[in-house]
């Protein structure tokens, strides 16, 4: 599988950020318009710079990029995405897409669960959580952990014959819709977990 780590202008999780590319995690790195200035943070030069580069203030040099106008219809994120679709990538990574201004937070989330529902593995990488992509029908397999929180939430209309199993409160089968709030704060209890779903778009949220 080929991953693809891209990184963002917002809060940006450097220490897992540098775990996983220390460990060889990474195909590639894509610095998305500001995400260019965490990375040089910890000493990353990205395999290509994408964006409009408004959050940064310059273009950098010195590295691939990939220049658009601020005057566009997509966003920088958008962008990025589908260039490491483009170049090949089975699964991202994504740092610096959560937290910062609300409307960017729920912007990603909504193009994240858009790419995972045209076949890419796709994760995203927050401060205190990471968040998967789910598509049904399919499953996420969790090792044991003796405790941390678990939300899972549909992020399309309807999501039907959802399964939460090895967790405290368990789910049969169930249809989880985008206007409810009952997929939230299960808990690990020292057992391997199993979600799935049979139709449907769930973002799963775990510890990190």
């Amino acid at each position: 599988m080929t991953t693809y780590a891209l990184v963002g202008a917002s809060e940006f999780n450097s220490e897992q950020f540098s775990a996983r590319n220390g460990a060889g995690a990474f195909d590639a790195v894509i610095a998305v318009d500001g995400g260019f200035a965490s990375l040089a943070a910890v000493g990353c030069a990205p395999d290509l710079a994408i964006g409009d580069f408004d959050s940064l203030g310059y273009v950098p040099e010195g590295v691939e990029v990939l220049a658009f106008p601020p005057e566009k219809d997509a966003s920088d994120m958008e962008l990025a995405l589908g260039e490491a679709v483009a170049r090949g990538a089975d699964a991202v990574e994504v740092y610096g897409a959560l937290g910062g201004r609300l409307d960017h937070t729920l912007a990603n989330l909504q193009l994240l669960a858009s790419f995972a529902e045209r076949g890419l593995t796709v994760t995203a990488v927050g401060e205190r959580e990471r968040i998967a992509f789910l598509v049904g029908p399919g499953e996420l397999c969790l090792p044991a952990l003796p405790c941390g929180i678990v939300s899972v939430f549909s992020l399309t209309d309807v999501s039907t014959g959802v399964v939460e199993e090895g967790l405290k409160y368990g789910l049969d089968g169930v249809a989880l819709t985008n206007r409810t709030s009952w997929g939230l704060s299960n808990e690990f209890i020292g057992t391997p977990a199993r979600i799935a779903l049979e139709s449907g778009t769930l973002a799963v949220f775990l510890p990190l």
